[in-house]
Order: C-alpha cells, then structure tokens, then sequence
C-alpha cells in the first residue's frame, strides 16, 4: 500500500521507468535492468539417491548451512541477455565492484549504460570513489545514466522477473559454495543468453494511467 503523500513520487518514478523501457535499441546507450537477492548456500549430509524410473533424484533430510551469498543479475531485455555475479555479501563495495566488472568487460565501448534498478543504499555512485581510485571512478561514474525504480514497485523492474526464472530453473536444488553457486549461474545464464529468452514486457505509461489511476493525484482545475 502506498501512502498517499507518497504517490505523486511513485508516479513520477513510474513513469520514468516506463519511458525508459520504450527506447529502442541502441548498442552505444544499452538499457540494463539489476536486481539482486540472497540465496543460502546448502550442503549434504549425505549423498543424494541418483534418480531411477519415475522418481526424481532423492536428497537426505539432513544438510548443512554453509552461509549466505548474494547474487547480482544484470538483464539487457533487448538483446535478450543476462549474467549474475555471486558475491559473498551485498555491500556498496560489492555492488560497485559488479557494476564496474560489468561496465569493463560486458560494455566497454558503450557511451552510456543506462540502469535501472532499486534504490537501495548500497547502490550509490560515491561507492565507486570508496572502491577505486578517483579516475576509474570517475570513468564508471559517467558512464552510467541511472533510473530508481519507486519504493514499493520493485515490480518495475526486469530483472526481477528474470530472477524468479533464475530461483526456479537454477536454484531450486541445493548448492553447497559460493564456486558451485557461480559454477551454476553461469550455466544457466549461458542457456538463456543462447535461447534469446527475454521478457515480453507490456505494462505502459496509458495502461498505469487507467490501471493505477487511484495513485494518480487529483488535480482539481
């Protein structure tokens, strides 16, 4: 639910979003989507049953918790790819560090890359002058055009939806380390990056307008 004195804001983050997703592709100003989660790394006790005829592979009730990592999921839904990048926490350092690993090596002669994502506090461009020096920070910095999705409309954002792929193609069996979790990530987004898999996005500025009208301010003339 959305306070009242707090949906002008939504509005207005809404549909900047929207307007963003409208763009056509451009190879020199990509638009990437990022969203991230947390996902615990689990263990065995014992080694799982191998599957048989008509019964799936059998796992022990017992396991063992080996920590939490984080995962970054990058999504360019025009060029139907993605990559996600397992990191031990979800620090501003980490966040800055796979923004920059993914500027580097993924859009390196991009001019812009423009992002959307949530506008968490450890998604800060000053985390790029608290992780590198001033001149690499600087580069990345410019480099980035960015885009919030508003408090509670997380539901904005592509890569969201491409994570829920992520949770029930790749992450539903258990993963024992932080090595076997990227391991897996990368394989999964390989298959999807082959597939050309990508999200059929419809939801519109004219659709928000009727669907979500309530959130809209009443302007009287």
């Amino acid at each position: 639910m959305i306070p009242p004195e707090q949906s002008a804001r939504f509005v207005a983050k809404m549909e900047d979003v929207l307007s963003v997703y409208r763009r056509p592709y451009d190879s020199e100003a990509p638009v990437v989507c990022m969203d991230e989660m947390s996902r615990e790394l689990i263990g065995e006790d014992q080694e799982p049953l191998p599957p048989e005829p008509g019964r799936e592979k059998r796992y022990d009730h017992h396991f063992e918790r080996n920590g939490v990592v984080n995962l970054f999921t990058f999504f360019e839904p025009l060029a139907s790819w993605r990559t996600v990048m397992a990191r031990r926490r979800r620090t501003g350092r980490d966040w800055a560090e796979c923004v920059g690993r993914l500027l580097t090596e993924h859009y390196p002669d991009a001019d812009t890359v423009v992002l959307v994502m949530d506008n968490l506090n450890t998604h800060k461009l000053k985390n790029f002058y608290e992780t590198f020096e001033a001149k690499k920070a600087r580069r990345f910095a410019h480099q980035l055009e960015i885009h919030f999705t508003p408090e509670h409309g997380s539901w904005l954002n592509m890569a969201e939806i491409e994570q829920s792929v992520l949770a029930r193609q790749c992450l539903s069996a258990r993963i024992p380390t932080l090595e076997s979790m990227r391991t897996q990530t990368r394989k999964w987004a390989r298959r999807r990056n082959r597939a050309d898999a990508t999200v059929d996005w419809q939801f519109r500025t004219d659709d928000a307008r009727i669907k979500l009208k309530n959130l809209y301010p009443n302007i009287e003339s």
